[in-house]
């Protein structure tokens, strides 16, 4: 006798699990990856942001013998202008005829200490008994960056925030 029943292909449920998990695999692969690409490209976008405030500090300099002046912070402490509170602005006011606005980080913490892990900001210092000096202070999310460091040009303190436990920590300044 013959089976007139037609005939019901599809895939199994064994074949179904794999194929999902093949998917979830590759998509996790995928993403670990782009996570990575994200975190070079805000690296990069901190050091092109640092590197014209550097110049605009230079114009600065070069116009009025002096470094602006640093202050306001909460932290680490009122000598410094952080990125994350009101001393941005005032430090924006001075630089203002050599860059149109400040940088912020692309990944702005709401507050906090560059100098420490996991804060993601830039801190500005320079003091007026020193003007010919300043430190600008921010963190790498990658390892592709180094921190050259800078010589306190009063003191002749090496400053070096990074220093070899915190690979991100990046400190430039007017050497």
């Amino acid at each position: 006798m013959k089976d007139f029943r037609p005939k019901i292909s599809g895939f199994t449920l064994i074949e179904l699990l794999v194929v999902i998990a093949i998917i979830g695999l590759l998509s996790s692969v995928v993403l670990a990856s782009l996570n990575t690409a994200r975190a070079k490209g805000r690296d990069a976008q901190r050091e092109s942001s640092i590197e014209q405030m550097r110049t605009a500090l230079e114009l600065y300099y070069s116009d009025n013998g002096v470094y602006p002046t640093s202050g306001g912070a909460t932290a680490p402490n009122s000598g410094w202008s952080t990125s994350d509170d009101s001393s941005w602005a005032t430090l924006q006011t001075k630089l203002a005829p050599y860059m149109a606005s400040l940088p912020k980080d692309p990944a702005q913490s709401s507050s906090g200490w560059p100098g420490t892990a996991g804060v993601y900001a830039y801190s500005y210092y320079s003091v007026s008994s020193c003007g010919d000096w300043y430190m600008i202070v921010w963190q790498a999310e990658g390892t592709n960056v180094s921190s050259p460091g800078t010589h306190n040009a009063c003191s002749g303190t090496p400053y070096q925030y990074g220093g070899s436990t915190h690979g991100g920590i990046i400190t430039v300044g007017s050497d």
